[in-house]
């Protein structure tokens, strides 16, 4: 008897629990739906150039022969490009050969210089310019002939990449940009090659 009286009293509790929790759902307020973000900015158009294709480009140029004055002739090898990110600018290294009537023997050396990048738009070509020699050196030669060399320096690195084409755009690579009224303008140094960014032509 105890038992179906318990019954009794818990039924009414049990039916209104469900109620109660369907009652306080219909009272909180809905969450509302989260506002569409803005439109990211587009991208602009843009055309890269890996690392191996910059390195096969100016190897063509290579080996090259620079004479000083009847002493001696310089011969740079092919050049080991470096992409200077951090910069916007690359790096080359050249292995250099010396040898001549004023030397005994042969001797070798390295020359390395640093470049920035510009885009030609005659020919569709990006180029070396704004070189800057960083080192000349030749650990087997005297000082004195080391200081020689020195002052050719310039001219020797200014011989071997100013205005070096490192790639030149196809008519295929400008097709569409120029359907959409835009030409190459900014380059990118990164760290696999180059970014060519497109920007809108002048009007």
């Amino acid at each position: 008897m105890t038992f179906c009286m318990r019954r009794r009293h818990l039924l009414p509790v049990a039916l209104c629990l469900p109620l109660t929790q369907l009652a306080w759902a219909q009272q909180q307020p809905a969450t509302p739906d989260p506002e569409p973000e803005e439109d990211a900015p587009q991208a602009q158009p843009h055309y890269k150039v890996s690392a191996a294709r910059l390195q096969a480009a100016v190897a063509q140029r290579f080996p090259m022969r620079y004479p000083v004055e009847g002493l001696m002739n310089l011969d740079v090898q092919v050049p080991q490009l470096r992409l200077l990110p951090a910069l916007n600018r690359m790096g080359a290294e050249m292995v250099v050969h010396a040898a001549g009537p004023a030397l005994q023997r042969s001797h070798q050396g390295t020359l390395e210089v640093e470049f920035a990048l510009r885009y030609e738009a005659s020919d569709h070509t990006v180029r070396a310019h704004q070189l800057r020699l960083a080192r000349l050196q030749f650990p087997s030669l005297q000082p004195g002939v080391v200081a020689l060399l020195n002052t050719y320096g310039p001219a020797l690195a200014e011989r071997t990449l100013l205005e070096v084409v490192l790639h030149t755009l196809r008519a295929q690579d400008l097709a569409l940009p120029d359907t959409l009224g835009m030409q190459p303008g900014t380059i990118t140094v990164t760290g696999d090659g180059l970014t060519i960014g497109f920007v809108p032509k002048a009007r």
